[in-house]
């Protein structure tokens, strides 16, 4: 027999699939996510005692043209490089690819408008010369520290980041909206370009403005707020269609660069909320459901397909490795 936890508790189920984690991510087990320490600024649209939800306004229509990219990664080996002193330093070989997926909405089309792979041997030895596994290249890019195992998987960021930057400046055009899977991060200085932030691995917000988040409708945001983390940034919560009844089913974070004006950051909130909504997924086709946008889902796929074969890949960098050993 399955008890409550408590008086007047309630139980809900996440929709998404155990094996992609949670939408709300946790700080440890059975433990809430992980308080910010970042500076928040709820002032910006509403003052902070007057939050509410807001829905989408009827004069606000959604742009053409929708550009959304994103871009996978996977390690193909990990590796190391002995050095004559005796020393030996850790790496990753490691593939990335980047696309751009362009969204007619007039015509109700979207089509893939380019897309972009790279490789890369990561590591800090100060010797490691670029790698060629059959026909496949991977350079070497130096990592700084003492090029711990655990975290070489994150030096990957920056060149795949600079892949995106570079697939979505060769697709875009005057009047289009940019959506980037995922934090902005060094990609602020894009036009016209949103942060879509499907999982939530940190609370912003004080419990009271929490409230209004998971109150919200599907359809609904709440008010812009401003971070004050190393990034900065403006920011607003919206829930896509189709969520579950849990408190933060299909909420998404949106964010938007703090180089704009406050109305501008508020004209794409508005624009935001007329536009995400019409791409979310359903937990049928989806097992990230409402979060991981069709456009996006679709192209995850094509993108993990371009990266090739990892165990073949993994089988020449083998041969790779015996042959410079001798």
């Amino acid at each position: 027999m399955t008890r409550p936890s408590g008086p007047g508790a309630r139980f809900f189920v996440d929709a998404w699939d155990p094996a992609y984690g949670t939408s709300f991510e946790t700080a440890g087990a059975g433990g809430p996510a992980a308080p910010s320490s970042a500076q928040v600024d709820a002032d910006v649209e509403v003052p902070a005692a007057d939050w509410r939800a807001i829905d989408a306004r009827r004069d606000v229509t959604a742009p053409h043209v929708v550009l959304l990219v994103d871009g996978v990664r996977r390690i193909d080996a990990s590796v190391w490089t002995a050095e004559e002193d005796g020393g030996s330093f850790p790496g990753i070989a490691a593939s990335y690819a980047a696309g751009v997926v362009r969204c007619d909405l007039e015509r109700g089309a979207a089509e893939l408008a380019g897309a972009r792979v790279g490789r890369g041997l990561f590591t800090a030895s100060p010797s490691a010369q670029d790698v060629l596994a059959g026909r496949i290249h991977y350079p070497v890019h130096r990592v700084g520290g003492t090029g711990e195992l655990s975290k070489l998987p994150a030096a990957v960021q920056a060149p795949l980041t600079a892949l995106e930057v570079a697939v979505s400046d060769a697709a875009r055009a005057d009047g289009d909206l940019l959506v980037v899977d995922g934090p902005l991060r060094s990609r602020r200085q894009l036009p016209r370009t949103l942060g879509y932030v499907k999982t939530q691995h940190s609370q912003y917000l004080d419990a009271r403005l929490n409230a209004v988040v998971t109150g919200l409708a599907p359809g609904q945001r709440c008010p812009v707020f401003r971070l004050g983390t190393a990034w900065g940034g403006y920011s607003w919560y919206l829930r896509l269609p189709g969520s579950g009844g849990a408190p933060w089913a299909g909420i998404v974070r949106v964010e938007c660069s703090t180089e704009l004006t406050e109305a501008e950051a508020i004209e794409l909130a508005d624009l935001s909320l007329v536009t995400l909504p019409r791409f979310a997924s359903t937990p049928y086709k989806d097992p990230r459901a409402p979060q991981n946008l069709i456009p996006i889902a679709g192209l995850e796929r094509r993108l993990r397909s371009m990266l090739g074969d990892a165990r073949l890949l993994h089988r020449v960098l083998t041969t790779a490795a015996r042959g410079v050993r001798r």
